[in-house]
């Protein structure tokens, strides 16, 4: 479902693929060949919502915001995500249940452990690998990291295709 809010409604490039049973209300841009899977919701309700290309959000994945938020390019965030960042940088990778508090900041090509929990105003330089609760950074991330970040990307880009051309 796609409503507007105070005068403001979602701008969705028309490359992205929204399934039905989500929720993008509001301020929210979403850019080309992104997807934004079942039972998500997206709430541009209090503060603008920026998403860019290629940004995977899975099932029962939360985005909202109070000061305002934008998400990178190439980005998949795993199921039941709760992201509340004031930015997330390109190529990364939310493991499922991970929780990301208000006005923290994760750089590029970053990984966030599944369950992970980033504090409020927390910042991450590039290339984290980020986990535990609260998250801290553990390392850089690995070659083996990158290359699962990269794979992740193109196997969702490749489900919105097949849902495309099966008529969704």
């Amino acid at each position: 479902m796609i409503k507007s809010f105070e005068g403001k409604s979602p701008k969705i490039a028309p490359s992205a693929l929204i399934h039905d049973s989500c929720l993008i209300l509001g301020d929210v841009e979403i850019g080309e060949n992104s997807s934004v899977w079942p039972g998500a919701v997206i709430r541009g309700d209090v503060a603008r919502i920026k998403i860019g290309d290629n940004v995977h959000i899975q099932d029962n994945s939360v985005v909202h915001t109070e000061f305002g938020s934008e998400l990178g390019n190439n980005i998949v965030i795993g199921h039941s995500v709760v992201v509340h960042v004031s930015k997330l940088g390109s190529n990364c990778m939310v493991g499922n249940n991970a929780t990301l508090l208000d006005n923290s900041e994760i750089g590029d090509w970053c990984m966030i452990a599944a369950g992970s929990v980033i504090p409020p105003e927390t910042k991450f330089p590039d290339k984290s690998l980020i986990m535990g609760t609260p998250a801290k950074r553990k390392s850089d991330i690995s070659e083996k990291h990158l290359e699962q970040i990269q794979y992740s990307v193109e196997w969702y880009a490749k489900m919105v295709q097949r849902y495309k051309n099966s008529g969704y």
